[in-house]
């Protein structure tokens, strides 16, 4: 089960997209070449999945599903409500992710949105955040501010052991976007 609406959390994507984007593979041709190898070991594999689903966190909490790749933050909402839902880090490696908030170029009111970029950083509301979203954030000093049953989860803490398996992703070019789009909308067919 892919609970998923993103290509890089598949199980290998990670590895491709380092060799792909990382640049050990510059040239678009490879690139292409790697990414259809890929495209093809997804859709073989296809068969053999339950679903591709983004909704997890209901399904795995009432056992609807036994195993599935999702967002930790889901994840952890599961476990909540069911503790028989465990989260795990593939000693392969997985994605690093964080979401992200950025005033845009063209923004009418910039002195406000600078206000509440202030606000949203100062750790006892970005610990608010974190407590309803139920994921963590980047903003130093918030640790004390988070509930407690947050401060030693694994989906949100990762352990000591699989720190070094997970890896923020490079940039896509713009063409190996094209083809990681092209390998996701058919997919989903």
């Amino acid at each position: 089960m892919f609970g998923s609406d993103d290509l890089s959390t598949l199980p290998g994507t990670k590895q491709i997209a380092r060799v792909s984007i990382e640049g050990t593979i510059t040239d678009d041709r490879e690139q292409l070449a790697l990414l259809k190898k890929v495209r093809d070991a997804l859709i073989a594999a296809k068969p053999n999945w339950q679903s591709m689903d983004y909704g997890m966190t209901e399904k795995m909490a009432s056992n609807d599903v036994m195993a599935s790749v999702y967002w930790n933050g889901a994840i952890f909402r599961a476990r909540l409500k069911n503790d028989k839902v465990h989260y795990g880090y593939p000693k392969e490696g997985y994605p690093l992710w964080m979401d992200q908030v950025a005033l845009l170029s063209d923004a009418k009111n910039v002195d406000e949105a600078y206000k509440f970029l202030d606000f949203i950083m100062v750790p006892e509301n970005a610990a608010m955040i974190s407590a309803f979203a139920r994921y963590a954030n980047g903003i130093a000093g918030s640790e004390a501010f988070m509930p407690e049953d947050m401060k030693d989860a694994p989906e949100i803490n990762i352990p000591e052991e699989f720190k070094s398996a997970g890896h923020f992703l490079p940039t896509c070019s713009p063409k190996a976007q094209e083809y990681y789009t092209a390998i996701w909308t058919e997919l989903q067919k």
